[in-house]
C-alpha cells in the first residue's frame, strides 16, 4: 500500500484528490495538510511513501516547503502538483529535489500513474516536462528574463504581481521588509523594469500570475 499526503490548502482540491484515488487498491490518502508546517509536523510523526505537494501555499512558497521537506526527509518522494505550466515551474521544483510535476489540469488522467512512479523510486516526467527538460538543454539567447531569478526573487515576482505590498510579503515569508524591498531592487535590475507597474505588465505578460 502507498501512503501518501495531501499538501493544499485548499479543502476542495484536498477532497477531489482523494475522490481520484478512492477507487485505487494500492494508494491511501493517509494524511492531509494545509500548510508547509502542518506538512513538516505530520512527516515527522508517522511515515509516508509520497508527499502530493501544492507548490502555492500561505505563507511559504511549495518550492521552499519542497526545499525543507527534503531535509527532513531526504528520500521520501515529493509530487508537486501546480495550477501553472510545466515551462515556469517544472524545472525549478526538479532540480529542488521535486520526483515529478503534475499540472491540475492533468491531475484526473495522471495522478494514479505519477503517484505510482515516483513511489516505486522513479520520477515522474510527463511529455510537456520532458520538452521543457529538453529546451533547457539547448537555451538560446532568447531564454525568458524571468528564469534568471532565484526561486525567492521569483516568488517575490509573483507576489507582488498579484497586489501584495511589501509589508504583506514581509509578513507572508517571516522576512523584513528591509529584504523584500532588497528582493524588488534586484527582480528589477535582473528583468530590465523600473517600476511595480512595469513589472506587473511583465508578469501578465509571462503569465506568471493567474487573472
Amino acid at each position: 500500500m502507498i501512503h501518501v499526503l495531501i499538501v493544499d490548502d485548499h479543502t476542495i482540491v484536498r477532497k477531489g484528490l482523494k475522490q481520484l484515488l478512492e477507487d485505487t487498491t494500492d494508494i491511501r490518502v493517509s494524511g492531509e495538510a494545509e500548510h508547509a508546517a502542518d506538512m513538516l509536523r505530520q512527516v515527522k510523526l508517522q511515515p509516508f511513501d509520497v508527499v502530493v505537494l501544492d507548490i502555492s501555499l500561505p505563507g511559504r512558497s511549495g518550492v521552499e516547503a519542497l526545499k525543507q521537506l527534503k531535509n527532513l526527509r531526504p528520500a521520501l518522494p515529493v509530487l508537486i502538483l501546480s495550477m501553472y505550466p510545466e515551462d515556469q515551474y517544472a524545472l525549478r521544483v526538479i532540480k529542488s529535489g521535486a520526483a515529478g510535476y503534475l499540472t491540475k489540469e492533468s491531475a484526473p488522467q495522471e495522478l494514479e500513474n505519477a503517484i505510482r512512479k515516483v513511489a516505486a523510486g522513479k520520477r515522474y516526467i510527463s511529455s510537456k516536462v520532458a520538452e521543457t527538460l529538453a529546451d533547457h538543454l539547448h537555451e538560446a539567447s532568447d531564454t525568458p528574463a524571468y528564469k534568471s531569478l532565484s526561486d525567492r526573487e521569483f516568488e517575490v515576482l509573483r507576489r507582488i504581481a498579484s497586489g501584495e505590498t511589501l509589508t504583506e510579503i514581509s509578513a507572508n515569508l517571516s522576512l523584513s521588509v528591509k529584504t523584500i524591498s532588497t528582493y524588488r531592487t534586484r527582480i528589477l535590475n535582473k528583468l530590465n523594469l523600473t517600476n511595480n507597474s512595469e513589472l506587473i505588465r511583465y508578469a501578465i505578460q509571462n503569465q506568471l500570475v493567474d487573472l
